[in-house]
């Protein structure tokens, strides 16, 4: 098990410090360098290119923070790279961008999207990129195959879960109930075995995570902490925050 203990030290910014009624979007150069500023780690979101490029962005299309309406996966990463946030100066970032933004300063946690169709581009160009990267960096998903796909392309790069006890949000519509049940209690672990696990706090606790911490010693990030309950509830049961809409200290 490698040393991750940059990854708990401090608490992570939810897509960079964002926040929009100061014009700062999620997912921007402005919530990530001002999550720099505040000595936080960043977790963000990638979404693969029409030329597989990995672009720093959580919604698999364009326009609810964007100018556009198109598929990120129909455009290439020179287009998507002067897609701007709406009412911002800020540019949509590939992966590599925002390695040479952080250049190592804080701790960089991406989470790889994926629509659990088998496609392992994304996971590819992420490894290739944190390969690179000689800063703190660690990569998670909520599909167990890109982590798969990471644990045998780079067994190095600190790899994670992202899980929570109860998919009833309509995103999850399409899951087979055992599907679901295997992402719950985290019964891919032996093919996945991941480095650390990011838990729903509003799901804490639960058997899952508590085993991974206690019985396994993974650490265990919490997301996303909003409100006072969710601190309290994450000092209880984590080892870090994952937060938004606050400073955290």
């Amino acid at each position: 098990m490698p040393d991750l203990d940059w990854l708990t030290a401090r608490p992570i910014a939810h897509r960079g410090l964002h926040d929009a009624a100061a014009g700062v979007i999620e997912n921007t150069r402005s919530a990530f360098e001002a999550a720099i500023a505040g000595n936080y780690g960043i977790e963000c979101d990638v979404q693969i290119s029409a030329d597989g490029e990995a672009m720093v962005h959580h919604d698999d299309a364009l326009g609810r923070l964007t100018e556009g309406n198109a598929a990120l996966k129909s455009l290439d990463a020179a287009a998507l790279k002067q897609v701007r946030f709406k009412a911002t100066a800020d540019l949509m970032m590939t992966l590599p961008d925002l390695c040479d933004l952080v250049g190592g300063r804080v701790p960089l946690v991406v989470e790889i999207k994926s629509r659990f169709d088998g496609d392992l581009r994304l996971a590819r160009r992420v490894a290739e990129v944190l390969g690179r990267y000689k800063g703190s960096a660690a990569a998670m998903s909520f599909d167990p195959a890109p982590v798969v796909a990471l644990r045998d392309m780079a067994p190095a790069l600190t790899r994670g879960i992202v899980a929570e006890r109860h998919y009833d949000h309509a995103e999850w519509a399409a899951l087979p109930a055992a599907t679901k049940r295997n992402l719950a209690f985290l019964l891919h672990a032996p093919r996945t075995r991941p480095h650390f696990i990011a838990w729903s706090v509003r799901d804490l606790p639960s058997p899952a995570p508590l085993v991974a911490r206690h019985v396994f010693g993974l650490p265990l990030l919490t997301w996303t902490v909003r409100s006072a309950e969710d601190r309290a509830r994450a000092a209880r049961h984590a080892d870090q925050i994952i937060f938004e809409g606050f400073r955290a200290s």
